[in-house]
This record gives structure tokens, C-alpha cells and sequence, in this order.
């Protein structure tokens, strides 16, 4: 699963390849986070009347019923990988899919005969700009009992199977990532069985180990 990615592209570069129309007053300047961890509030583009938005979200969606048994929380769930699952796919229409700006992500090297480290993957080195999948709901829960009640728009990301690089780290998965404006486009707008042929891993040579050691990337 991956809980920890990464976001320090700007604002600007985020608005022209999502094409987001209009950019919400609590996105601010956008400053680069270098490490993005579960129920952090995070940029996201969706759609919405009219056009898309860069909005701000607060990552973990809702968990499913059987998952929040005797529990008096839900921290949420950051990836989504069942989707045939009738608790995802209420949220996998149009209305409610979503794009996660990323320049970098993080899975945990946990092999035997190791000490748990944080391995940082990119594109590249330059860790150009690229989009999770992902998918949205405006959501009441308790999240933290000493918050309370709240209600948030929550998202999360679709993961597939891992890739060649990611699969000797972190074998049984990795975040469904787009790297061009018309993935982009085909996932916020194709019907739901079109833009789920989305979720495949990135080919052969699509990303490189950037970083080690550190539990935020340190470029």
C-alpha cells in the first residue's frame, strides 16, 4: 500500500496538464510537501459544473462497514484496489473520480534480512509531474475523536498489480499512476468500464528508485 507519496510541483504546472478551470481558495500558493501521509489534506483535481477544479481533499476515503467494528474512528482507507467492490463502486462514475497530483511515492522495503526502509519512486530523477486515479466523496465521520464530527471531502487512489521496479519492494501492488493530459482526460470523463481499463501498472522502464532511507523525498 502505498501511504506516503510526495507533491513539489506548482500550481500552475498542476492547472494546465489537469486543465482545471477554476482553483479553490484553500489551495493557496501551493507550497511543494515533500511527504504527504494518510489524513493530511492534500491537492486533488476533479470535476465539477462547468469545468474541473484544483481543490483541496483530506486523504483516506471511507471505510467499508465491516472494517469499522467496534471502533469508535475511521481514519479512512488510502487505496482502493477492489473495485468490483459495491462499496467502491458507488464512486467510480464520473461525478465522483478525481486526479492526485504526485512527483514521487513510497513504499517500504520490508524484506527479511532487512531494516524496514523507505524506497522513493519517480518517473525519473527530475520527478516530473504526474496523477494518481483517484476517487472522492464528501463524507461525516469521526475521524479523530478529539475533532469529533466532521464532515470532509475525502479521497483516495486506485492501485494494480507492481511493476518490475516495484515489485522486488513491494510486491503485491502499486498506485495506478497517469502520466499524460489524456489519460488524465480519459479518467475523469470515460464511462466507468473505459476509464478502469486505466488500472494497469506502468510499463517496463516507466519508473526509476530516486530515493532511500528517508521518510520524506529529499528533492
Amino acid at each position: 500500500m502505498c501511504n506516503l507519496y510526495s507533491m513539489t510541483s506548482n500550481r500552475q504546472a498542476i492547472v494546465d496538464v489537469a486543465r482545471a478551470m477554476t482553483v479553490a481558495d484553500a489551495v493557496g500558493n501551493l507550497e511543494p510537501s515533500p511527504s504527504i501521509f494518510p489524513d493530511q489534506f492534500a491537492p486533488v483535481v476533479r470535476s465539477i459544473e462547468g469545468g474541473r477544479e484544483l481543490t483541496i481533499m483530506r486523504w483516506g476515503m471511507p471505510s467499508p462497514a465491516f472494517a469499522l467494528k467496534n471502533r469508535k474512528t475511521d481514519t479512512g482507507v488510502t487505496n482502493v484496489r477492489n473495485t468490483k467492490s459495491p462499496h467502491w463502486r458507488r464512486w467510480l462514475g464520473p461525478e465522483n473520480r478525481c486526479v492526485v497530483p504526485v512527483t514521487s511515492f513510497c513504499e517500504y522495503d520490508t524484506r527479511p534480512g532487512k531494516n524496514k526502509e523507505p524506497v522513493w519512486f519517480a518517473l525519473n530523477e527530475t520527478r516530473p509531474l504526474a496523477f494518481f486515479a483517484g476517487i472522492w466523496t464528501e463524507w461525516t465521520s469521526v475521524r479523530k475523536l478529539a475533532e469529533g464530527e466532521t464532515t470532509n471531502n475525502l479521497f483516495g487512489f486506485l492501485t494494480t498489480d507492481a511493476n518490475e521496479i516495484v515489485k522486488p519492494i513491494h510486491p503485491k501492488a502499486m498506485p495506478v499512476i497517469l502520466t499524460t493530459a489524456a489519460q488524465v482526460d480519459a479518467w475523469l470523463t470515460e464511462p466507468t468500464e473505459a476509464a478502469l481499463s486505466l488500472q494497469v501498472p506502468l510499463p517496463h522502464g516507466s519508473l526509476s528508485i530516486v530515493a532511500r532511507g528517508q521518510r520524506a523525498d529529499p528533492r
